[in-house]
């Protein structure tokens, strides 16, 4: 009898053993599972990790684009002061820009695609400097905007892309001062995946270019022909 009791508990600690065993390997198994699992709103696994926002829209052939607020442009000039022996760049600005750019799904610009900016409304850091701009060399009471009408834009992927960025040279025909004259900006573009085009683009000319006469007043002593134009741009699709 006491043979059979002492193998009664052996048996009985030996399967106590293989149920515990067996209990711990399920939980394993369950928790791993679980660890591994699909979680909802896009988390990494056991919910760490940010959320994925939406997957960018895919490229288009062709696009409609409003300019929006924000946009501006800008002149630099170097300029020379009496009694100063280093160049300054007079720089003024026009934050009122407007207008539409549409681009055909083979690449071309359609009529109807034009920039304007008022010119009444450049500003530098010298009263002085834009009065005379205004009155003498752009005369903005006459022609107070200026125009930009886009004929030609190289280097757009065929399919225009909602992400990323890209080079870009824009070909038109610019009219200030009442003078047409073809110029090319070259430029970088931003897409953005709310559906904006932000960037910048900037172009070179003379005052003989569009028969502007230069700068004259207080100790100025010279003026450089060259102008930079820059247009700071933000585009919405559409």
């Amino acid at each position: 009898m006491e043979d059979r009791f002492a193998s009664g508990s052996k048996g009985s600690w030996a399967g106590r053993l293989w149920l515990a065993a067996g209990g711990l390997f399920l939980m394993a198994v369950v928790s791993l599972g679980i660890a591994q699992g699909p979680v909802p709103g896009g988390a990494g696994p056991g919910g760490a990790g940010p959320r994925q926002g939406p997957p960018p829209s895919p490229p288009t052939a062709g696009a409609h684009l409003e300019i929006m607020d924000g946009s501006s442009a800008s002149y630099r000039v170097t300029e020379q002061f009496v009694g100063i022996n280093f160049p300054n760049d007079a720089i003024g600005t026009s934050t009122t820009v407007a207008g539409t750019l549409v681009i055909a799904p083979d690449g071309s610009i359609p009529p109807g695609s034009k920039l304007t900016i008022d010119l009444r409304n450049l500003k530098s850091d010298q009263d002085q400097r834009d009065g005379f701009i205004k009155n003498r060399t752009l005369e903005t009471d006459k022609y107070p905007l200026a125009e930009f009408v886009p004929t030609k834009i190289t280097g757009l992927p065929v399919m225009i892309p909602t992400q990323g960025q890209t080079g870009f040279e824009l070909t038109g025909n610019m009219t200030i001062h009442g003078v047409t004259k073809e110029v090319t900006f070259q430029g970088i573009a931003t897409f953005g995946r709310d559906s904006t085009v932000a960037g910048r683009a900037k172009t070179s000319f003379t005052f003989a270019t569009f028969g502007l006469t230069k700068p004259s007043i207080g100790r100025l002593m010279s003026v450089d022909d060259k102008i930079d134009l820059e247009i700071v741009f933000k585009f919405k699709r559409s």
